[in-house]
C-alpha cells in the first residue's frame, strides 16, 4: 500500500510509446513524478520527462535495476521482465498491474485457459503445438489461430477458414479458436482501485482493418441493447475481479448474433479503444489508470457527447520520415481532435497517431469519420 502523498512518489513506467505519452500529459495535472524506460532512444516519451533510460524492456537485469529506485512501477506494454518485476515487488516495490497477471497476459494460452477455467464466456478453443497440430483439428474450421506469445497489434493472429489455409498455420505454441458468428465487436475498459473500486467506461464499437487487425474506427457508445451493454460490463467486471487486478484493463468482446457477450481478448493497461476518452468522457482512461494505481477515488466515466476515434497509420507502400497529407481540411471539421504521437518514421500500418471527432448526431458523427480516414493520410 503506498504510503506517500502522490506528489512525492517516484513512478516509474515500462514503455515510451505513445501510451506512455498520453500518460504523461494526465500526470502533468498531478505533479507527478514519472520516468521511462524503453529501448528507443526516439520513442515518443523520450523528450517529455526529467529522467528518460534507454534499456531492453525484456531484459530481467536491465529492468531490476532501473525500477529498484521507484516506489510505483506500471506499464504501457505487456512485453516486459516479468521475472524483475517480481523481484522489485518482493523488495517492497508497488507494481501495478501485478506482474503475475502481466504474465498471464502475455500468453493468449495461458489467458484463455483462465477463462475457462474461471467460467468466463470465450470462444471455443484448443492449444496447439506447431503447425502439424492445428492439422489435427480440422473440425474446428473456421477458426482463428493465434500464437501463444510475441503476438502484437494484430500480429500473431491467422485465419483458417478451410483445409486449403492449413499451410498458413503457425509452427510453434499456439491455439485454434473456433471462429464466433458474431454481430458486433466491442470493448469495455474497465478501472479498480486497490480498494476493490470499480469503474467502467461505456461501452464502445470496434471496426477492424481487414488485414491488419487493427482497429480503424471506434464509436461511442456502442449502437446495441441495454441488456448486451449491462452482460458486457458485467463481464468486464468479472474479469477484472477474478484476476484480482489493480489498474486498467482493456476487455475486447464479441456480441454474438444470439445476444450472447464473449471475451475475446484483455490488455492490463490504457488501450486503443479508450482514446476517445481524454475529449469524450469527464475522465480519460489515462487519468483513471493514474487514479487507480494510486489507489485515489475513480473518476466518474459518463460520456460528455457521443464520439468516434480514427486511427492514422502509415500508409501501405510508404516508409520514411513522415508527412501528414489532409491535415488542415480534417481540422477544419468541428468536433475534430488530431493527435500525432511523435513518430519521426512511418511504415506501413505504424500507429502514428489517432483523430477523436465528437458530435451529438450519430450519423454526422459517422460522417465525419469516414471523412478524416479518407482525407488524412500518412505518407513519407
Amino acid at each position: 500500500m503506498l504510503s506517500k502523498d502522490i506528489t512525492d512518489l517516484k513512478i516509474g513506467v515500462l514503455g515510451g510509446g505513445q501510451l506512455g505519452r498520453m500518460m504523461i500529459q494526465s500526470a502533468i495535472n498531478y505533479n507527478l513524478n514519472i520516468s521511462i524506460l524503453d529501448p528507443d532512444q526516439n520513442a515518443p516519451c523520450a523528450h517529455l520527462v526529467k529522467h528518460f533510460t534507454v534499456g531492453k524492456l525484456t531484459d530481467e537485469e536491465v529492468v531490476y535495476k532501473w525500477g529498484k529506485g521507484f516506489d510505483l512501477i506500471t506499464i504501457e506494454i505487456e512485453n516486459v521482465s516479468v521475472a524483475a518485476l517480481k523481484r522489485l515487488q518482493g523488495e517492497g516495490i508497488s507494481v501495478y498491474p501485478q506482474p503475475e497477471i502481466i504474465e498471464l497476459i502475455q500468453d493468449k494460452r495461458k489467458q484463455k485457459t483462465f477463462y475457462k477455467a474461471n467460467r468466463i464466456p470465450t470462444a471455443d478453443f484448443v492449444l496447439t503445438e506447431s503447425a502439424d497440430d492445428v492439422a489435427n483439428y480440422k473440425e474446428m474450421l473456421p477458426a482463428v489461430n493465434k500464437l501463444g506469445t510475441e503476438g502484437y497489434d494484430g500480429r500473431g493472429v491467422q485465419m483458417i477458414r478451410t483445409m486449403s489455409d492449413l499451410d498458413k498455420a503457425f509452427d510453434k505454441p499456439g491455439l485454434l479458436e473456433k471462429l464466433v458468428d458474431f454481430d458486433k465487436e466491442l470493448s469495455v475498459v474497465v478501472a479498480r482501485n486497490m480498494k476493490g473500486e470499480m469503474e467502467c467506461f461505456p461501452v464502445v464499437e470496434l471496426s477492424y482493418h481487414p488485414e491488419q487487425n487493427l482497429v480503424e474506427f471506434l464509436f461511442a457508445p456502442a449502437q446495441i441493447s441495454e441488456e448486451a451493454e449491462n452482460k458486457a460490463y458485467d463481464l468486464a467486471k468479472n474479469v477484472i475481479q477474478k484476476l484480482d487486478m489493480v489498474g486498467l484493463l482493456a476487455v475486447e468482446m464479441f456480441l454474438t448474433n444470439d445476444g450472447d457477450v464473449l471475451v475475446n481478448e484483455v490488455a492490463p493497461r490504457t488501450h486503443n479503444s479508450g482514446h476517445h476518452t481524454i475529449e469524450a468522457n469527464h475522465t480519460s482512461q489515462f487519468e483513471q489508470h493514474l487514479r487507480a494505481i494510486l489507489n485515489m477515488p475513480l473518476g466518474s466515466t459518463e460520456l460528455i457527447t457521443p464520439a468516434a476515434m480514427v486511427n492514422l497509420l502509415g500508409e501501405d507502400g510508404f516508409t520514411g520520415n513522415a508527412c501528414y497529407e489532409g491535415m488542415e481540411e480534417c481540422m477544419a471539421l468541428k468536433g475534430v481532435y488530431v493527435h500525432l504521437y511523435g513518430k519521426k518514421l512511418t511504415k506501413p500500418f505504424r500507429k502514428m497517431g489517432h483523430v477523436t471527432i465528437t458530435d451529438n448526431s450519430v450519423e454526422d458523427l459517422k460522417s465525419k469519420a469516414r471523412k478524416v480516414k479518407e482525407t488524412l493520410k500518412v505518407k513519407a
